[in-house]
């Protein structure tokens, strides 16, 4: 773990795999992974925009003669951080699990198009979105470009001389969630089934299925597991990430119980255990996933403001960082981590 500090760029693991990190792993900084045989490459993932990846693919290509042409492109999930980049890389197979595929097929690049050349015309959000990645990313010239390929359950590629096994594990983080290992060199790239040093944030769930994807891997013999976003980790990681959602989902159980609404239990749970994870601000959607998974009708009961924030989890993020501030934490308390 050492031999890899968490800098921005190539990080070789030995054997022909490889990673290229974004510090601080926070919203929009996501990890990619490069896995080489003989004169075949894979990517696994590409990035938030076209400049983020031309520069990924730029060192790639300086450094590991194999990646200057890119035979397979697979994509863990359909948020924007993990396939963004596609357009760059389109002359290549592009895999990704059929739910992925079918959900990057629907994506509209429009709104991030417009918050970004105006972001103070949406709100909260907009504000949220502008501060959260200091305005670092840009859409311009964006063609959304999905995968050519689906694959339902567990799929084996080739590489040059590795097998690479693409396992979909979801729904947890999205409604499908990939992992690609490689056995022989015991690495596992995880997508956003793994975050390090930092709050995960539940967009599908529920609990049980992240809960059991990291028993899953887990039970791989891996010592290398590399994050969708932190720090290049290990099987320690992945139990300390499987011990944050038991442990949020059974304080979110008691606070359910004794009749706090998402929000005010969010607030009231103690997460001293994570005070050094970024991105704090996820516990209240994380709740909020939690509570729905309780009772779908909870939001009957809360006041108009806030069953009409939690109609979309980043409202509710944004309108707790308006209150809480960056972080967990109480009114005007956190700290903004980005």
């Amino acid at each position: 773990m050492a031999r890899h500090p968490f800098t921005r760029g190539l990080h070789d693991l030995g054997r022909g795999c490889f990673t290229f990190l974004q510090p601080n792993g926070g919203w929009g900084w996501s990890n990619a992974g490069l896995i080489v045989s003989g004169k075949e490459s894979l990517l696994v993932d590409t990035l938030i925009d076209l400049r983020q990846t031309g520069e990924m693919l730029d060192e790639m290509k300086r450094k590991v003669p194999a990646a200057r042409t890119i035979d397979t492109v697979v994509i863990t999930h359909a948020n924007a951080d993990h396939f963004l980049g596609n357009q760059l890389v389109s002359d290549s197979r592009i895999l990704a699990s059929k739910k992925t595929k079918a959900a990057i097929e629907k994506f509209d690049i429009a709104p991030s198009l417009a918050m970004t050349r105006n972001w103070e015309a949406f709100g909260d959000v907009g504000w949220f979105f502008h501060h959260a990645t200091a305005g670092a990313f840009d859409y311009e010239g964006v063609i959304v470009t999905p995968p050519s390929d689906g694959f339902e359950g567990q799929t084996t590629l080739r590489v040059g001389e590795k097998t690479v096994i693409v396992t979909d594990l979801g729904p947890a983080h999205t409604e499908s969630d990939a992992i690609i290992h490689v056995p022989e060199d015991r690495i596992v790239y995880t997508g956003d089934l793994q975050f390090t040093e930092g709050h995960p944030v539940i967009w599908a769930g529920p609990y049980a299925n992240w809960i059991a994807a990291c028993a899953h891997i887990l039970s791989l013999d891996v010592e290398t597991v590399v994050p969708g976003h932190g720090p290049i980790s290990d099987k320690s990681d992945v139990r300390a990430l499987k011990h944050y959602f038991e442990y949020v989902l059974a304080e979110s159980r008691k606070r359910f119980d004794a009749g706090l609404n998402f929000y005010d239990a969010a607030k009231d749970i103690e997460m001293d255990a994570f005070r050094d994870w970024i991105d704090g601000e996820r516990l209240v959607a994380n709740v909020l996933s939690a509570y729905r998974e309780f009772d779908p009708h909870h939001l009957d009961g809360v006041d108009t403001a806030l069953r009409a924030a939690a109609a979309n989890p980043f409202n509710v993020i944004a309108r707790w960082v308006r209150e809480c501030g960056w972080g967990h934490g109480h009114p005007g308390g956190g700290d903004h981590a980005h």
